[in-house]
């Protein structure tokens, strides 16, 4: 139990910090101008769709009873690998 708590806490982290990256890339698409702000906005729909997949998964995590962790875990892994994935191209997008 005490692996898929730290499983848990350790999306839920990661899952504040997209939120912190989605919030600085919205000032920065405020600044920007029209067609910027438009490939902005864009970037930002795929951060905020792999934010709430990543969710999504944290729930699954949580909810689960130890047996079905214990057999789910490499499922629940190699599925937050993929959506990490994702969200950090979207991310390197806008440097």
């Amino acid at each position: 139990m005490a692996d898929r708590d730290e499983y848990v806490a350790k999306l839920k982290a990661k899952i504040d910090d997209w939120n912190a990256e989605i919030d600085k890339m919205q000032a920065k698409a405020k600044e920007a101008g029209e067609e910027a702000r438009a490939r902005y906005e864009q970037q930002l729909s795929e951060m905020r769709k792999q934010r709430d997949e990543a969710q999504v998964k944290m729930k699954e995590a949580q909810q689960s009873s130890d047996k079905a962790w214990d057999d789910m875990r490499k499922g629940f892994e190699d599925a937050w690998e993929s959506i990490f994935k994702s969200f950090q191209s979207a991310m390197n997008r806008f440097r």
